[in-house]
């Protein structure tokens, strides 16, 4: 997408804004259709992995899923526009809050907060600032269309009290904001290569896994608070639940803190399956020897 069909996808988002949510959530479960039809490559990611994860299902199964699960990545796509356009009053409204939030601000300890990548994980961002708790640094991946990427950081900082590190940037900075009294939102769900990973079982498949979460939060003596974002149907708005920290987490061993983190992650997985990032390449990087399973 080129500069010019960048700032037309924001005009659309910023029309379709204006639409009640039910609407905006139908609409995304056509674009969802669309992306099926078209987004070949990733709609067989998004097989595969749920062929790996749930072996027990049939093939049927797996594809009621794998559409389900478009369906939730194009709502999410239009719920762009509400997350960068909408007034605060409005997005508060659409936004359910089960436990705590304010847990962390609450804490005389640095605060981690752990978020998976459900398809309705951008919806922490205005939860957090608009309900006032700690001030938030997060780790962000900059997009490759220059536009888009600024409209992308426009909109996620338009709340006041976050600050964005770039990946490229490295931990210092994060760390410098966590040591100013910033929690650290952390999505360390992904496949991100060998560095810094060990290889732990998810779903009962090998997965390359972080284990500088662990590592991180037991130096800094983190309190660990998960949030698991719900997009409810018909366009009944966002749940975001807030339990209290993992238990045992971090142990100050993080290979066991890896196993202790998937574990915890497959049991969020299995009460929302649909909604997962199954288009992600998560088992990309494999143990030495194993051949390519994408």
């Amino acid at each position: 997408m080129g500069r010019l069909g960048a700032r037309l996808a924001i005009a659309l988002l910023w029309l379709l804004h204006w639409l009640p949510l039910p609407a905006l959530a139908a609409l995304g479960r056509g674009l969802g259709a669309l992306l099926w039809r078209l987004a070949r490559s990733r709609k067989r990611i998004a097989l595969r992995n749920l062929a790996l994860c749930f072996p027990e299902k049939s093939e049927v199964e797996r594809e009621a899923l794998a559409r389900a699960h478009f369906g939730w990545m194009g709502q999410s796509i239009l719920d762009r526009g509400l997350l960068w356009f909408a007034p605060p009053e409005r997005l508060l409204r659409l936004i359910q809050v089960e436990g705590d939030i304010h847990q962390g601000a609450h804490s005389d300890r640095p605060v981690m907060w752990l978020l998976p990548h459900f398809a309705g994980l951008e919806w922490v961002g205005p939860a957090l600032t608009l309900m006032q708790t700690k001030p938030a640094v997060d780790v962000y991946q900059h997009q490759r269309n220059a536009v888009f990427d600024a409209q992308l950081m426009r909109g996620r900082g338009r709340f006041g009290q976050s600050a964005f590190v770039s990946r490229h940037e490295g931990i210092r900075p994060v760390l410098k904001k966590i040591r100013e009294g910033y929690g650290f939102v952390n999505a360390p769900d992904m496949d991100f290569g060998l560095k810094d990973s060990e290889f732990v079982p998810f779903f009962g498949v090998q997965a390359s896994t972080l284990l500088a979460p662990a590592k991180m939060a037991a130096s800094l003596n983190m309190v660990v608070l998960p949030l698991v974002v719900t997009m409810l149907p018909q366009g009944r708005g966002y749940r975001i639940s807030c339990p209290p920290p993992l238990s045992a987490y971090p142990s100050g061993d993080a290979l066991t803190d890896a196993r202790t983190l998937n574990t915890w992650l497959e049991a969020r997985i299995r009460e929302q399956p649909a909604q997962y990032l199954w288009v992600h390449r998560r088992f990309k990087t494999r143990p030495a020897g194993e051949p390519p399973v994408y």
